[in-house]
């Protein structure tokens, strides 16, 4: 396997992980005094830093290379997901306050806090077991495909050796490495991908020539709104069932409001979400356009742009557009993706761990027995990580990424409609919580296993009868809309048959139970600016839903 740097492209990459490895020695030197330090970075991150840092934790290497396949092979459909950004304003305006208010290291304590201890183990067992089979495995296996292109070498070597690199600064620097290497490593992939942008949209003759040479093979490769009952993209389940998976993922899942938490008061907090929000814009401009522009030129000059598959188009563009140094530059950008989703998860699985899981079976443990329970929990979840890559490598990238999509959407409704209800609704109650917790966690295993029993049929298009084969049928977008609505409805219906939660206990956690106190801190808590910024973000939503439609 050839690789397709050139000497000064090694240069670059070169300088690149020196620069990494400066960041990660700095952060080790400050020392982790105690647990704020090691999961939260003190609680004491700027609001650039926290936004960098949710936009790097949320492009990971798949995702780099996935969009632009997307782009290359379907068009816009998939820019709705790029249009969560509101959702990371919701994070920041609706959630925030009532997180940072509760104290909680974790989204499962914050359960806890607002239900009971039973909300908190189910969610703690269930995020880990999530973690290590979805976001560490597929993101180990992608980069390592990534990483082993680039350089021309070994799959197993790239993985490995990248798992590893990752691991080491995650284990001794904690959150603190990962949200600083992360900003730098933001700088780097944006850079990287707009020059690609740049020089791509150059090699085809501009944007107006782009839409012309796509539109004549392709009519639908700019229309984000398919119709309702198209197979792959109707726009209700990317509307309505991307934004209940968007609600989970961006406002209760550990993974990105662990970013949010290392802020020290919700003002710089929720300037983080909102800085994170206008990031979360840019994928559509540095990730799906280049996969559209990729199609087109395979169009235009298929001997020098053919692409065999759709998920080698950003590579092929790398390959081919970029001059020597840039290719360092972006192949840094790349493997900095990888790496920031990585050492996200490790952080965010070792804070479940050691904080919901071992300080709740040893409560009188000290702080530094718990840092080190936290760096050894990180240590065994770079294991579980490397045992993991032979049985995906079995599997496949392929069908598991597209599982994977699958999975979130169940995953997401119940957690949705009970961090949801219960922050708008004081009288929802810990019985209510938790049995929906555990019927959705009993539709996710009847949807999947129904979806694996009819798998052959499911993909060959064949017509069976029977309820079961109807339920594995239904679109996963829409699948989340109809859980949803389940979910909300048993929890409300739960909550009005029991008795009324203790409102003393819940003060401050809940809309209904605000003091005059904590609205006064609410009102203090943003200027002018963060509204009319907040505004400004959802008026581009608006525009480039508007202006990618038929």
């Amino acid at each position: 396997m050839e690789s397709v740097l050139e000497r000064w492209d090694w240069v670059v990459l070169g300088i690149y992980f020196l620069a990494l490895i400066a960041v990660a020695v700095w952060v080790v030197l400050q020392k982790n005094k105690n647990t704020e330090d090691y999961f939260l970075a003190g609680r004491n991150v700027g609001w650039f830093v926290i936004g960098a840092s949710i936009f790097a934790s949320n492009i990971g290497s798949e995702h780099v290379v996935g969009l632009a396949g997307t782009g290359f092979a379907t068009g816009t459909p998939m820019a709705h997901y790029e249009l969560h950004a509101w959702i990371v304003l919701l994070l920041g305006w609706l959630f925030l306050p009532f997180y940072m208010r509760s104290g909680a290291f974790t989204m499962p304590e914050f359960l806890e806090k607002r239900f009971d201890a039973k909300s908190r183990w189910f969610l703690s067992v269930f995020s880990l077991a999530a973690y290590v089979l979805t976001k560490v495995s597929v993101t180990i296996y992608a980069g390592g495909i990534v990483v082993s292109e680039l350089l021309g070498i070994p799959f197993w070597y790239g993985a490995i050796g990248i798992v590893i690199f990752t691991g080491i600064y995650t284990v001794i620097g904690g959150m603190k490495a990962v949200i600083y290497t992360e900003t730098l490593q933001t700088v780097i992939l944006i850079a990287g991908s707009l020059i690609i942008t740049y020089l791509g949209l150059q090699e085809v003759g501009g944007w107006d020539q782009l839409q012309e040479t796509v539109r004549n093979v392709s009519p639908d490769h700019f229309n984000m709104w398919r119709p309702m009952n198209d197979p792959d993209f109707p726009w209700t389940g990317l509307l309505f069932g991307g934004t209940i998976v968007g609600i989970w993922y961006w406002c209760t899942d550990q993974y990105i409001v662990q970013r949010t938490l290392a802020a020290n008061n919700i003002k710089i907090g929720r300037r983080g979400a909102i800085f994170g929000a206008y990031l979360k814009l840019l994928p559509i401009l540095i990730f799906l356009i280049p996969g559209i522009i990729a199609f087109a030129l395979s169009i235009q000059n298929p001997e020098v742009f053919g692409v065999e598959k759709a998920d080698r188009a950003f590579p092929m563009l790398v390959k081919t557009l970029l001059p020597v140094g840039l290719k360092g530059l972006v192949a840094g950008g790349l493997m900095a993706a990888l790496m920031s989703s990585l050492a996200s998860v490790f952080n965010s699985c070792s804070t479940i761990f050691t904080i919901d899981i071992y300080k709740k079976l040893k409560p009188h443990k000290s702080e530094k027995e718990l840092l080190t329970i936290g760096k050894i929990a990180t240590g065994i979840i770079v294991v579980l990580g490397i045992i993991w890559i032979p049985i995906m490598e079995k599997i496949g990238g392929g069908v598991m990424y597209q599982y994977l999509q699958n999975v979130q959407s169940y995953i997401a409704p119940p957690v949705t409609a009970v961090f949801l209800l219960g922050i708008i609704w004081k009288r929802v109650n810990s019985k209510a919580a938790i049995t929906t917790l555990l019927a959705g966690l009993a539709l996710l295993i009847i949807r999947l296993g129904s979806e694996i029993y009819y798998q052959r049929e499911l993909l060959s298009g064949q017509d069976i009868s029977g309820l079961l084969y109807a339920f594995a049928k239904i679109n996963f977008a829409h699948m989340a809309i109809f859980m949803f609505i389940f979910s909300v409805i048993l929890c409300i219906t739960v909550s009005l048959a029991t008795a009324e939660p203790n409102y003393e206990k819940i003060k401050g956690l809940s809309f209904g139970t605000l003091t005059a106190e904590h609205k006064k801190e609410n009102k203090n808590s943003f200027s002018k600016i963060d509204v009319v910024l907040s505004i400004l973000l959802i008026i581009i939503v608006f525009s480039i839903l508007i202006y990618f439609r038929k």
